[in-house]
Protein backbone atom coordinates (compact mmCIF):
# COMPACT_ATOMS: atom_id res chain seq x y z
CA UNK A 1 0.00 0.00 0.00
CA UNK A 2 3.10 2.13 1.02
CA UNK A 3 4.48 1.47 -2.60
CA UNK A 4 1.13 2.38 -4.27
CA UNK A 5 0.95 5.59 -2.44
CA UNK A 6 4.33 6.33 -3.09
CA UNK A 7 3.26 5.96 -6.63
CA UNK A 8 0.41 7.88 -6.62
CA UNK A 9 2.10 11.12 -5.26
CA UNK A 10 5.01 10.80 -8.30
CA UNK A 11 2.45 10.29 -10.77
CA UNK A 12 0.50 13.70 -9.18
CA UNK A 13 3.55 15.81 -8.65
CA UNK A 14 5.26 14.77 -12.44
CA UNK A 15 1.63 14.98 -14.31
CA UNK A 16 0.72 17.75 -12.94
CA UNK A 17 3.82 19.82 -13.44
CA UNK A 18 3.74 18.36 -17.19
CA UNK A 19 0.22 19.56 -17.17
CA UNK A 20 0.49 22.79 -15.52
CA UNK A 21 3.48 23.75 -17.50
CA UNK A 22 1.15 22.83 -20.85
CA UNK A 23 -1.43 25.24 -19.72
CA UNK A 24 1.38 27.95 -18.72
CA UNK A 25 2.90 27.76 -21.96
CA UNK A 26 -0.65 27.67 -23.77
CA UNK A 27 -0.97 31.40 -22.56
CA UNK A 28 2.14 32.28 -24.69
CA UNK A 29 -0.99 31.65 -27.69
CA UNK A 30 -3.05 34.56 -26.87
CA UNK A 31 -0.03 36.86 -26.37
CA UNK A 32 1.94 35.80 -29.59
CA UNK A 33 -1.36 36.01 -31.77
CA UNK A 34 -1.87 39.79 -30.83
CA UNK A 35 1.90 40.74 -30.81
CA UNK A 36 2.36 39.15 -33.92
CA UNK A 37 0.95 38.58 -37.56
CA UNK A 38 -0.28 34.68 -38.85
CA UNK A 39 2.71 34.83 -41.47
CA UNK A 40 5.35 35.53 -38.25
CA UNK A 41 3.07 32.88 -35.96
CA UNK A 42 3.51 30.67 -38.97
CA UNK A 43 7.00 31.16 -38.89
CA UNK A 44 7.20 30.06 -34.78
CA UNK A 45 4.79 26.74 -35.48
CA UNK A 46 6.92 25.66 -38.59
CA UNK A 47 10.02 26.08 -36.14
CA UNK A 48 9.05 24.40 -33.52
CA UNK A 49 7.22 21.37 -35.35
CA UNK A 50 10.99 20.72 -36.49
CA UNK A 51 12.11 20.59 -33.39
CA UNK A 52 9.77 18.25 -32.09
CA UNK A 53 11.29 15.55 -35.12
CA UNK A 54 14.80 16.79 -33.89
CA UNK A 55 14.02 15.76 -30.16
CA UNK A 56 12.71 12.29 -31.08
CA UNK A 57 15.63 11.84 -33.56
CA UNK A 58 18.63 13.23 -30.77
CA UNK A 59 17.65 11.46 -28.44
CA UNK A 60 17.21 8.05 -30.12
CA UNK A 61 15.10 5.97 -27.70
CA UNK A 62 17.95 7.11 -24.89
CA UNK A 63 15.79 7.59 -22.21
CA UNK A 64 14.12 4.66 -21.78
CA UNK A 65 16.68 2.95 -23.17
CA UNK A 66 18.34 4.27 -19.53
CA UNK A 67 15.31 3.29 -17.81
CA UNK A 68 15.28 -0.18 -18.72
CA UNK A 69 19.22 -0.77 -17.93
CA UNK A 70 19.80 1.59 -14.95
CA UNK A 71 17.06 -0.19 -13.13
CA UNK A 72 18.54 -4.00 -13.87
CA UNK A 73 22.23 -2.94 -13.96
CA UNK A 74 24.16 -3.39 -10.32
CA UNK A 75 26.25 -0.38 -11.81
CA UNK A 76 23.44 2.22 -12.51
CA UNK A 77 25.98 5.40 -12.49
CA UNK A 78 28.15 3.65 -15.74
CA UNK A 79 24.69 3.26 -17.34
CA UNK A 80 24.05 7.18 -16.57
CA UNK A 81 27.98 8.12 -17.88
CA UNK A 82 27.36 6.28 -20.99
CA UNK A 83 23.94 7.67 -21.95
CA UNK A 84 25.16 10.88 -21.21
CA UNK A 85 28.85 10.74 -22.78
CA UNK A 86 26.63 9.49 -26.35
CA UNK A 87 24.05 12.10 -26.16
CA UNK A 88 26.95 14.77 -25.25
CA UNK A 89 28.82 13.61 -28.44
CA UNK A 90 25.38 13.46 -30.83
CA UNK A 91 24.26 16.67 -29.72
CA UNK A 92 27.44 18.74 -30.00
CA UNK A 93 27.76 17.23 -33.44
CA UNK A 94 24.49 18.47 -34.37
CA UNK A 95 25.37 22.04 -33.16
CA UNK A 96 28.04 22.23 -35.20
CA UNK A 97 26.49 20.67 -38.23
CA UNK A 98 23.75 23.15 -38.04
CA UNK A 99 26.20 26.07 -37.62
CA UNK A 100 27.86 24.75 -40.77
CA UNK A 101 24.74 24.78 -42.73
CA UNK A 102 22.29 27.09 -41.12
CA UNK A 103 22.29 29.04 -44.29
CA UNK A 104 21.32 26.56 -46.74
CA UNK A 105 18.90 25.33 -43.99
CA UNK A 106 17.02 28.69 -43.40
CA UNK A 107 16.96 29.01 -46.98
CA UNK A 108 14.94 25.18 -47.46
CA UNK A 109 12.69 26.50 -44.58
CA UNK A 110 12.11 29.41 -46.76
CA UNK A 111 13.08 32.22 -44.47
CA UNK A 112 16.56 32.79 -46.47
CA UNK A 113 17.51 35.93 -44.19
CA UNK A 114 17.26 34.23 -40.58
CA UNK A 115 19.89 31.41 -40.35
CA UNK A 116 20.32 32.77 -36.88
CA UNK A 117 16.99 31.43 -36.13
CA UNK A 118 18.33 27.86 -37.14
CA UNK A 119 21.34 28.65 -34.92
CA UNK A 120 19.26 29.14 -31.83
CA UNK A 121 16.83 26.44 -31.78
CA UNK A 122 19.17 24.31 -32.69
CA UNK A 123 21.02 24.72 -29.48
CA UNK A 124 18.46 24.97 -27.67
CA UNK A 125 17.21 21.25 -29.14
CA UNK A 126 20.58 20.04 -28.30
CA UNK A 127 20.11 21.53 -24.85
CA UNK A 128 16.91 19.62 -24.11
CA UNK A 129 18.52 16.37 -25.37
CA UNK A 130 21.27 16.21 -23.42
CA UNK A 131 19.21 17.51 -20.12
CA UNK A 132 16.65 14.49 -20.91
CA UNK A 133 18.96 11.98 -19.33
CA UNK A 134 19.73 14.31 -16.29
CA UNK A 135 15.39 14.81 -15.81
CA UNK A 136 14.87 10.65 -16.77
CA UNK A 137 17.85 10.47 -13.76
CA UNK A 138 15.37 12.11 -11.21
CA UNK A 139 12.58 10.27 -12.30
CA UNK A 140 14.63 7.07 -11.52
CA UNK A 141 15.77 7.87 -8.13
CA UNK A 142 11.96 9.13 -7.19
CA UNK A 143 12.95 12.79 -6.98
CA UNK A 144 9.86 14.47 -8.36
CA UNK A 145 9.99 17.74 -6.66
CA UNK A 146 13.12 18.31 -8.12
CA UNK A 147 12.41 17.72 -10.94
CA UNK A 148 9.26 19.60 -11.06
CA UNK A 149 11.25 22.43 -9.97
CA UNK A 150 13.90 22.42 -12.69
CA UNK A 151 11.35 21.97 -15.34
CA UNK A 152 8.34 24.58 -13.98
CA UNK A 153 11.99 27.27 -13.22
CA UNK A 154 12.42 26.83 -17.07
CA UNK A 155 8.92 27.22 -18.05
CA UNK A 156 8.58 30.53 -16.07
CA UNK A 157 11.96 31.95 -17.26
CA UNK A 158 10.71 31.23 -20.98
CA UNK A 159 7.63 32.60 -20.51
CA UNK A 160 8.72 36.14 -18.35
CA UNK A 161 11.66 36.52 -21.05
CA UNK A 162 8.74 36.73 -24.26
CA UNK A 163 7.24 39.02 -22.33
CA UNK A 164 10.00 41.18 -21.48
CA UNK A 165 11.80 41.11 -24.90
CA UNK A 166 8.93 41.23 -27.31
CA UNK A 167 6.28 43.59 -25.15
CA UNK A 168 7.76 45.72 -22.39
CA UNK A 169 11.00 46.43 -24.37
CA UNK A 170 9.81 48.28 -27.48
CA UNK A 171 7.65 49.84 -25.25
CA UNK A 172 9.93 51.42 -22.72
CA UNK A 173 11.92 52.38 -25.65
CA UNK A 174 9.50 53.88 -27.91
CA UNK A 175 8.57 56.21 -24.22
CA UNK A 176 12.45 56.78 -23.89
CA UNK A 177 14.57 56.00 -26.57
CA UNK A 178 18.04 56.25 -24.51
CA UNK A 179 17.05 53.92 -22.30
CA UNK A 180 19.03 51.23 -21.16
CA UNK A 181 16.93 48.45 -22.87
CA UNK A 182 17.96 49.76 -26.36
CA UNK A 183 21.26 47.78 -25.47
CA UNK A 184 18.97 44.50 -25.04
CA UNK A 185 16.34 45.35 -27.55
CA UNK A 186 17.21 44.96 -31.39
CA UNK A 187 13.63 45.85 -33.16
CA UNK A 188 15.25 43.62 -35.92
CA UNK A 189 15.37 40.56 -34.55
CA UNK A 190 11.41 40.59 -34.04
CA UNK A 191 9.87 36.74 -33.64
CA UNK A 192 13.61 35.65 -33.15
CA UNK A 193 13.08 37.01 -29.40
CA UNK A 194 10.61 33.82 -29.23
CA UNK A 195 13.91 31.13 -29.53
CA UNK A 196 15.71 33.47 -27.62
CA UNK A 197 14.08 33.02 -24.68
CA UNK A 198 13.54 29.50 -25.27
CA UNK A 199 17.51 29.17 -25.48
CA UNK A 200 18.08 31.02 -22.25
CA UNK A 201 15.52 28.87 -20.37
CA UNK A 202 17.02 25.85 -21.95
CA UNK A 203 20.54 26.88 -20.62
CA UNK A 204 19.03 27.97 -17.30
CA UNK A 205 17.56 24.65 -16.57
CA UNK A 206 21.09 22.75 -17.82
CA UNK A 207 22.68 25.03 -14.82
CA UNK A 208 19.96 23.73 -12.39
CA UNK A 209 20.73 20.20 -13.34
CA UNK A 210 24.52 20.36 -12.99
CA UNK A 211 24.64 19.03 -9.61
CA UNK A 212 23.50 15.95 -11.36
CA UNK A 213 26.30 15.03 -13.50
CA UNK A 214 29.23 17.68 -12.18
CA UNK A 215 31.99 15.54 -10.43
CA UNK A 216 31.13 12.16 -11.35
CA UNK A 217 33.41 9.29 -12.85
CA UNK A 218 32.74 9.78 -16.26
CA UNK A 219 32.94 6.01 -17.34
CA UNK A 220 32.06 5.09 -21.03
CA UNK A 221 30.67 1.55 -21.72
CA UNK A 222 30.78 0.69 -25.56
CA UNK A 223 29.36 -2.79 -25.60
CA UNK A 224 26.17 -1.37 -23.51
CA UNK A 225 26.02 1.85 -25.13
CA UNK A 226 25.37 -0.89 -28.42
CA UNK A 227 22.87 -3.11 -26.25
CA UNK A 228 20.60 0.40 -25.31
CA UNK A 229 20.65 1.41 -29.10
CA UNK A 230 19.78 -1.67 -30.26
CA UNK A 231 17.21 -1.81 -27.41
CA UNK A 232 16.61 1.95 -28.37
CA UNK A 233 15.70 2.39 -31.82
CA UNK A 234 12.16 0.77 -32.80
CA UNK A 235 11.18 3.54 -29.97
CA UNK A 236 12.87 5.99 -32.02
CA UNK A 237 10.91 4.95 -35.09
CA UNK A 238 7.03 4.81 -33.16
CA UNK A 239 8.30 8.15 -31.77
CA UNK A 240 8.67 10.04 -35.13
CA UNK A 241 5.57 7.95 -36.18
CA UNK A 242 3.86 9.37 -33.37
CA UNK A 243 4.78 12.77 -33.60
CA UNK A 244 4.40 12.43 -37.46
CA UNK A 245 0.54 12.51 -36.26
CA UNK A 246 0.61 15.46 -34.34
CA UNK A 247 2.56 17.85 -36.59
CA UNK A 248 3.86 16.97 -39.98
CA UNK A 249 1.22 18.87 -41.31
CA UNK A 250 3.22 22.06 -39.92
CA UNK A 251 6.45 20.76 -41.61
CA UNK A 252 4.40 19.99 -44.94
CA UNK A 253 1.94 23.05 -45.34
CA UNK A 254 4.35 25.57 -46.19
CA UNK A 255 5.51 23.11 -48.77
CA UNK A 256 2.66 22.04 -50.37
CA UNK A 257 0.38 24.88 -51.02
CA UNK A 258 0.42 26.85 -54.36
CA UNK A 259 2.95 29.98 -54.75
CA UNK A 260 0.35 32.23 -54.73
CA UNK A 261 -0.58 31.29 -50.94
CA UNK A 262 1.31 32.31 -48.40
CA UNK A 263 2.02 29.07 -46.43
CA UNK A 264 3.24 30.49 -43.24
CA UNK A 265 0.51 32.74 -43.10
CA UNK A 266 -1.89 29.97 -43.30
CA UNK A 267 -0.07 27.79 -41.17
CA UNK A 268 0.18 30.36 -38.53
CA UNK A 269 -3.49 30.91 -38.58
CA UNK A 270 -3.96 27.02 -38.22
CA UNK A 271 -1.59 26.26 -35.91
CA UNK A 272 -3.62 29.47 -33.19
CA UNK A 273 -6.65 27.38 -33.72
CA UNK A 274 -5.30 24.48 -33.08
CA UNK A 275 -4.69 25.36 -30.01
CA UNK A 276 -8.76 26.15 -28.61
CA UNK A 277 -9.06 22.81 -28.86
CA UNK A 278 -6.55 22.70 -25.99
CA UNK A 279 -9.62 21.80 -23.38
CA UNK A 280 -9.89 18.44 -24.50
CA UNK A 281 -6.34 18.14 -24.60
CA UNK A 282 -5.75 18.68 -21.25
CA UNK A 283 -8.20 16.37 -20.32
CA UNK A 284 -6.85 13.58 -22.32
CA UNK A 285 -3.37 14.20 -20.99
CA UNK A 286 -4.38 13.78 -17.65
CA UNK A 287 -6.58 11.32 -18.23
CA UNK A 288 -3.32 9.61 -19.61
CA UNK A 289 -1.49 10.05 -16.48
CA UNK A 290 -3.75 8.38 -13.67
CA UNK A 291 -5.32 5.84 -16.08
CA UNK A 292 -2.25 3.65 -17.42
CA UNK A 293 -1.68 2.74 -13.73
CA UNK A 294 -4.81 2.41 -12.40
CA UNK A 295 -5.33 -0.46 -15.59
CA UNK A 296 -1.91 -1.91 -14.38
CA UNK A 297 -3.58 -1.98 -11.01
CA UNK A 298 -6.56 -3.07 -11.16
CA UNK A 299 -5.20 -6.04 -14.25
CA UNK A 300 -6.09 -9.49 -12.00
CA UNK A 301 -9.61 -7.91 -10.90
CA UNK A 302 -12.18 -10.15 -10.86
CA UNK A 303 -14.33 -7.66 -12.42
CA UNK A 304 -11.10 -5.59 -14.10
CA UNK A 305 -12.94 -5.75 -18.17
CA UNK A 306 -16.11 -4.58 -16.91
CA UNK A 307 -13.80 -1.65 -14.96
CA UNK A 308 -12.59 -1.16 -18.13
CA UNK A 309 -15.56 -0.97 -20.17
CA UNK A 310 -16.79 2.04 -17.43
CA UNK A 311 -13.64 3.66 -17.82
CA UNK A 312 -14.50 4.13 -21.59
CA UNK A 313 -17.71 5.25 -21.16
CA UNK A 314 -17.02 7.79 -18.87
CA UNK A 315 -14.73 8.90 -21.05
CA UNK A 316 -16.62 9.13 -23.84
CA UNK A 317 -19.28 10.97 -21.61
CA UNK A 318 -16.95 13.85 -20.19
CA UNK A 319 -15.07 13.92 -23.36
CA UNK A 320 -18.64 14.99 -25.42
CA UNK A 321 -19.69 17.13 -23.16
CA UNK A 322 -15.82 19.21 -23.30
CA UNK A 323 -16.53 19.40 -26.45
CA UNK A 324 -19.99 20.50 -26.64
CA UNK A 325 -18.55 23.19 -24.15
CA UNK A 326 -16.27 24.36 -26.07
CA UNK A 327 -17.96 24.78 -29.27
CA UNK A 328 -21.10 26.24 -28.07
CA UNK A 329 -18.94 28.68 -25.82
CA UNK A 330 -16.45 29.40 -29.38
CA UNK A 331 -18.13 32.73 -29.30
CA UNK A 332 -16.49 33.41 -26.58
CA UNK A 333 -13.19 31.26 -26.57
CA UNK A 334 -12.31 32.82 -29.94
CA UNK A 335 -10.91 35.69 -27.59
CA UNK A 336 -8.21 33.69 -26.77
CA UNK A 337 -6.54 34.23 -29.80
CA UNK A 338 -6.28 37.66 -32.11
CA UNK A 339 -9.18 38.68 -34.41
CA UNK A 340 -6.60 38.09 -37.29
CA UNK A 341 -6.77 34.70 -36.72
CA UNK A 342 -10.16 33.89 -37.14
CA UNK A 343 -10.74 32.53 -40.39
CA UNK A 344 -9.78 29.43 -39.23
CA UNK A 345 -12.11 28.56 -36.24
CA UNK A 346 -13.80 26.23 -38.53
CA UNK A 347 -11.12 23.98 -38.01
CA UNK A 348 -11.76 23.52 -34.27
CA UNK A 349 -14.34 20.81 -34.36
CA UNK A 350 -12.57 19.09 -36.43
CA UNK A 351 -9.63 19.13 -33.91
CA UNK A 352 -11.14 18.75 -31.11
CA UNK A 353 -13.09 15.37 -32.20
CA UNK A 354 -9.64 14.43 -33.67
CA UNK A 355 -7.91 14.62 -29.91
CA UNK A 356 -11.48 12.99 -28.85
CA UNK A 357 -10.89 10.10 -30.31
CA UNK A 358 -7.58 10.00 -29.63
CA UNK A 359 -7.98 9.43 -26.14
CA UNK A 360 -10.11 6.60 -26.93
CA UNK A 361 -7.57 5.53 -28.55
CA UNK A 362 -5.46 5.45 -25.12
CA UNK A 363 -7.92 4.13 -23.35
CA UNK A 364 -8.06 1.24 -25.78
CA UNK A 365 -4.37 0.86 -25.71
CA UNK A 366 -4.52 -1.62 -22.22
CA UNK A 367 -4.95 -4.44 -24.13
CA UNK A 368 -1.34 -4.55 -25.87
CA UNK A 369 0.30 -2.84 -22.96
CA UNK A 370 -1.53 -5.66 -20.39
CA UNK A 371 -0.86 -8.79 -22.80
CA UNK A 372 2.92 -7.81 -23.74
CA UNK A 373 2.18 -6.92 -27.22
CA UNK A 374 3.33 -3.20 -27.70
CA UNK A 375 5.13 -3.66 -31.13
CA UNK A 376 1.32 -3.48 -32.26
CA UNK A 377 1.38 -0.22 -30.48
CA UNK A 378 4.21 0.95 -32.86
CA UNK A 379 2.05 -0.69 -36.28
CA UNK A 380 -0.87 1.30 -34.85
CA UNK A 381 1.22 4.97 -34.42
CA UNK A 382 2.94 3.79 -38.06
CA UNK A 383 -0.74 3.30 -39.55
CA UNK A 384 -1.91 6.70 -38.41
CA UNK A 385 1.51 8.31 -39.29
CA UNK A 386 0.52 6.96 -42.91
CA UNK A 387 -2.85 8.24 -43.29
CA UNK A 388 -1.97 11.86 -41.71
CA UNK A 389 1.37 12.23 -44.26
CA UNK A 390 -1.16 10.65 -47.05
CA UNK A 391 -3.86 12.61 -46.69
CA UNK A 392 -2.25 16.36 -46.13
CA UNK A 393 0.18 15.14 -49.40
CA UNK A 394 -3.08 14.61 -51.30
CA UNK A 395 -5.41 17.68 -50.44
CA UNK A 396 -3.23 20.59 -48.74
CA UNK A 397 -2.37 22.13 -52.16
CA UNK A 398 -6.38 21.93 -52.97
CA UNK A 399 -8.39 22.61 -49.33
CA UNK A 400 -5.17 24.74 -47.46
CA UNK A 401 -5.32 24.11 -43.64
CA UNK A 402 -8.81 22.35 -43.68
CA UNK A 403 -7.19 19.02 -45.08
CA UNK A 404 -4.65 19.58 -42.30
CA UNK A 405 -7.59 19.26 -39.16
CA UNK A 406 -9.28 16.30 -41.69
CA UNK A 407 -6.33 14.30 -41.78
CA UNK A 408 -5.73 14.86 -37.48
CA UNK A 409 -9.12 13.43 -37.49
CA UNK A 410 -9.04 10.76 -39.56
CA UNK A 411 -5.86 9.15 -38.61
CA UNK A 412 -7.30 9.52 -34.80
CA UNK A 413 -10.43 7.61 -36.34
CA UNK A 414 -8.96 4.73 -38.27
CA UNK A 415 -6.00 4.31 -35.37
CA UNK A 416 -9.01 3.80 -32.63
CA UNK A 417 -11.34 1.48 -34.88
CA UNK A 418 -8.13 -0.74 -35.58
CA UNK A 419 -7.01 -0.66 -31.86
CA UNK A 420 -10.60 -1.80 -31.28
CA UNK A 421 -10.78 -4.89 -33.57
CA UNK A 422 -7.42 -5.69 -32.51
CA UNK A 423 -7.72 -5.58 -28.98
CA UNK A 424 -11.21 -7.28 -29.06
CA UNK A 425 -8.79 -10.76 -30.60
CA UNK A 426 -6.09 -10.71 -28.34
CA UNK A 427 -7.59 -9.24 -25.04
CA UNK A 428 -11.73 -9.12 -25.48
CA UNK A 429 -13.10 -6.36 -23.41
CA UNK A 430 -17.02 -5.88 -23.38
CA UNK A 431 -17.28 -2.36 -24.15
CA UNK A 432 -21.27 -0.69 -24.56
CA UNK A 433 -21.17 0.50 -27.92
CA UNK A 434 -24.88 0.95 -27.87
CA UNK A 435 -24.50 3.12 -25.44
CA UNK A 436 -21.42 4.89 -26.44
CA UNK A 437 -22.82 5.26 -29.80
CA UNK A 438 -26.35 6.66 -28.37
CA UNK A 439 -24.28 9.19 -26.29
CA UNK A 440 -22.18 10.32 -29.64
CA UNK A 441 -25.35 10.74 -31.79
CA UNK A 442 -27.29 12.92 -29.33
CA UNK A 443 -24.04 14.76 -28.46
CA UNK A 444 -24.25 15.68 -32.63
CA UNK A 445 -27.49 16.29 -33.00
CA UNK A 446 -27.66 18.50 -30.02
CA UNK A 447 -24.55 20.00 -31.56
CA UNK A 448 -26.09 20.92 -35.11
CA UNK A 449 -29.21 22.71 -32.97
CA UNK A 450 -26.83 24.71 -30.61
CA UNK A 451 -24.70 26.31 -33.49
CA UNK A 452 -27.98 27.19 -34.96
CA UNK A 453 -28.77 29.03 -31.83
CA UNK A 454 -28.08 32.65 -32.79
CA UNK A 455 -30.12 35.42 -30.54
CA UNK A 456 -29.06 39.16 -30.82
CA UNK A 457 -29.21 39.29 -27.27
CA UNK A 458 -26.08 37.52 -25.68
CA UNK A 459 -27.16 36.41 -22.86
CA UNK A 460 -30.18 34.79 -24.36
CA UNK A 461 -28.10 33.28 -27.00
CA UNK A 462 -25.60 31.58 -24.21
CA UNK A 463 -28.13 30.64 -21.87
CA UNK A 464 -30.32 28.52 -25.03
CA UNK A 465 -26.62 26.90 -25.64
CA UNK A 466 -26.24 26.61 -21.70
CA UNK A 467 -29.41 24.58 -21.49
CA UNK A 468 -28.51 21.83 -24.72
CA UNK A 469 -25.48 21.43 -22.67
CA UNK A 470 -27.52 20.75 -19.54
CA UNK A 471 -29.80 18.64 -22.13
CA UNK A 472 -26.97 16.16 -23.15
CA UNK A 473 -26.05 15.91 -19.25
CA UNK A 474 -29.35 15.05 -17.94
CA UNK A 475 -30.19 12.58 -21.35
CA UNK A 476 -26.64 10.66 -19.70
CA UNK A 477 -27.66 11.00 -16.53
CA UNK A 478 -31.39 10.15 -16.77
CA UNK A 479 -29.61 6.87 -18.98
CA UNK A 480 -27.14 6.00 -16.09
CA UNK A 481 -29.13 6.80 -12.78
CA UNK A 482 -28.83 2.68 -12.11
CA UNK A 483 -25.41 2.61 -12.46
CA UNK A 484 -24.65 5.92 -10.94
CA UNK A 485 -26.52 5.15 -8.01
CA UNK A 486 -24.70 2.28 -7.43
CA UNK A 487 -21.19 3.67 -8.02
CA UNK A 488 -22.04 6.48 -5.25
CA UNK A 489 -24.38 5.74 -3.00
Amino acid sequence: MSVLKKLAGETVIYGGSSIIGRFLNWWLVPFYTRMFAPEQYGIVSNVYAYVAFLLILLTYGMETSFFRFAGKSKKPDEVYTTTLISLFVTSVSFVLAVFVFSGNIAAWMEYPGHPEYIRWMGLTVALDAFTSIPFARLRLNSRPVRFAIVKLTGIAVNIGLNIFLIYYCPKIIDTNPDSIFRYIYNPHIGIGYVFIANLISSAIMLVMLFPDFIGKKMVFDKSLLLQMLRYGWPLLIVGLAGMANQNIEKILMPKLLPESVDGLQQLGIYAANFKLAVLMNLFIQAFRYSFEPFFFSHYKGEDSKMTYALVMKYFVIFGLTIFLGVMLYLGIAKYFIGSRYYDGLKIVPFILMGYFFQGIFYTLSLWYKLTDKTSYGAKLALLGAVVTIGLNVLFIPALGYMASALAFLVASIVMTVASYFLGQKHFPVKYDLKRVALYFVVALILYFIGVNINVSNVVIHYVLRTIVILVFLGFVVFKEKRELKRLFV
